[in-house]
């Protein structure tokens, strides 16, 4: 079960706002279902991006030719009740990587050189700020290596964790460094969270945000609007905007496909193209990021195809 964890920050944020509440503390929704009295949140998968299959040294998944990615923790400054790795994050100890971890994920970028780029994520990897650090400097090294990316929430969970030694660290890499910030609401964006944005972009950093659809905290396109408007005016470019993945515990969570794809083409009628991100399925043990069509276009709102052309169902 995904351990419950709530940072000081968090805790004072979701007193004032019920949609803050929802993604970080236990609902009745959720304790059914390990009690087995939901049906409806028992279905879906427990590993539904097949991470488990493509892991080729602990941490290391390898699922797209040219980029792998790093589990690097399993540890957050808070948990999110609708996580995608909720089977294993918050499991701390099994979790831990070690130098000597990261020593066999650099062999096996050396034996494929078609790896140009990392993704450091958990978890959360800023919240293992040694790790993490020795891993960007030896990843950094590689000339493979052309792109770094790190995911992360801490700016919105603890943003007062965004330490000048991080900062330091990511000032130093060679390559360009994007860091992924998961939001869900404006109401995030506290002035500590936009503080820290700012400190991450004067240390060289490239933000972008991703944001899942979440019934009762975003499923709106008020909401919506406003928060990819808030983010491209602090230096945060909206890049992906998800249907929640088809995980087990979280489908009170989900919004209704129909739903979703209403909001995103009013939101495609009024955002900048700066602003808009891209909505997308993460194919359920398939293959990609599959980018959703609008109602600008009639389409089969029942399936569609992964990256390798296997049919998948809208689910």
């Amino acid at each position: 079960m995904l351990a419950v964890k709530i940072s000081g920050h968090l805790k004072k944020l979701s007193k004032k706002n019920d949609a803050v509440r929802k993604q970080f503390y236990l609902s009745e929704s959720e304790l059914r279902f390990f009690q087995k009295e939901d049906s409806f949140n028992s279905s879906g998968f427990s590993d539904p991006l097949l991470e488990e299959q493509y892991e080729k040294t602990k941490g290391l998944v390898h699922k797209y030719k040219n980029r792998v990615l790093i589990l690097l923790t399993l540890t957050c400054a808070a948990y999110c009740r609708f996580c995608t790795r909720r089977r294993k994050v918050s499991d701390i100890e099994k979790g831990i990587i070690s130098q000597a971890d990261i020593q066999k994920m650099l062999a096996y970028l050396l034996k494929n050189p078609e790896i140009d780029e990392v993704i450091f994520s958990g978890g959360d990897p800023l919240t293992s700020p040694k790790i993490l650090k020795y891993a960007l400097k030896e990843f950094s090294r590689l000339p493979q290596i052309k792109i770094i990316r790190i995911g992360t929430r801490l700016p919105v969970s603890n943003p007062k964790f965004i330490t000048k030694d991080l900062l330091l660290t990511i000032k130093k890499i060679k390559q360009p460094v994007y860091v992924g910030i998961h939001f869900e609401h404006p109401a995030e964006l506290t002035k500590e969270t936009i503080s820290a944005c700012e400190k991450l972009r004067k240390a060289g950093a490239i933000l972008y945000s991703q944001s899942v659809f979440l019934k009762g905290v975003n499923d709106s396109y008020e909401i919506l609007y406003e928060l990819f408007t808030k983010l491209i005016q602090i230096g945060v470019r909206p890049y992906y905007l998800y249907r929640c993945d088809p995980v087990q515990g979280i489908g009170h969570f989900r919004v209704p496909f129909k739903k979703e794809v209403a909001i995103a083409t009013n939101l495609r009628k009024n955002l900048s193209g700066l602003a808009w991100p891209t909505y997308v399925i993460d194919a359920a043990e398939g293959n990609g990021k599959i980018p959703v069509p609008l109602d600008f276009w009639e389409f089969n709102k029942g399936e569609f195809k992964d990256f390798l052309g296997n049919r998948k169902n809208i689910i």
